[in-house]
């Protein structure tokens, strides 16, 4: 299993990403976290994402998981032949349906278990990578909200389970988010439920059995 999963946008350590991508640089850039927004500014970011991804040598192209939503065979189809799959921040909860709904959670467990691909990404997909959603709920992070073409439901808690923990990003950072994550970790804390807070720069690496913090 290959992990690069960063606080917020790519960190100060990307050359962990590339290091774990071994030279190899096709990228599916996966923007649903962000789908509570509006097209305008959704393609806006879409641009920004690319263009720090090329900036650091990788070769991004959109992955929409609306696209594949009830169609997980056209989601392997996509991922054939793809390096990394690379996941912006955002909505936790959106995300998760977004993985649900597509059958990416289940395909990318199996992906990343048999080392196809490395998933990477910041924010909401650290937190999709941990044990648990639960923490993250808040003003920022609606775990209610149902994009306009998702199917309605309650929401998701359960992580991907990659990670033995939870993740709390922007952890004591110059991020808006910092004030609501100290209510994550409290509530983590309260529940001896075990995490790893993030500062904005940090990233969590997995590399096979290695484990580390960078940054």
């Amino acid at each position: 299993m290959r992990l690069y999963l960063s606080s917020f946008r790519i960190g100060n350590r990307p050359e962990e990403l590339r290091k774990l991508l071994k030279g190899r640089t096709r990228t599916a850039l996966v923007m649903n976290a962000y789908d509570f927004h509006d097209a305008e500014t959704r393609a806006a970011s879409t641009e920004r994402e690319s263009a720090e991804l090329r900036s650091v040598g990788l070769d991004p192209a959109e992955l929409d998981l609306r696209d594949h939503f009830n169609s997980a065979s056209t989601l392997r189809k996509a991922l054939e032949d793809v390096d990394l799959v690379y996941v912006r921040g955002g909505n936790s909860f959106v995300l998760r349906r977004a993985l649900r709904h597509s059958g990416a959670d289940e395909l990318l467990q199996e992906l990343v278990a048999a080392d196809c691909l490395v998933f990477g990404g910041y924010s909401a997909a650290a937190v999709v990578a941990g044990t648990t959603l639960r923490g993250v709920d808040g003003h920022v992070d609606d775990p209610d909200y149902v994009p306009a073409g998702y199917p309605a439901g309650p929401p998701l808690w359960d992580g991907l389970g990659w990670l033995p923990y939870a993740v709390a990003p922007h952890f004591r950072s110059d991020h808006p988010e910092s004030e609501e994550i100290e209510k994550t970790v409290r509530r983590h804390i309260d529940h001896h439920e075990p995490f790893v807070a993030l500062r904005d720069g940090q990233a969590i690496v997995v590399d096979g059995a290695e484990t580390r913090v960078v940054g």
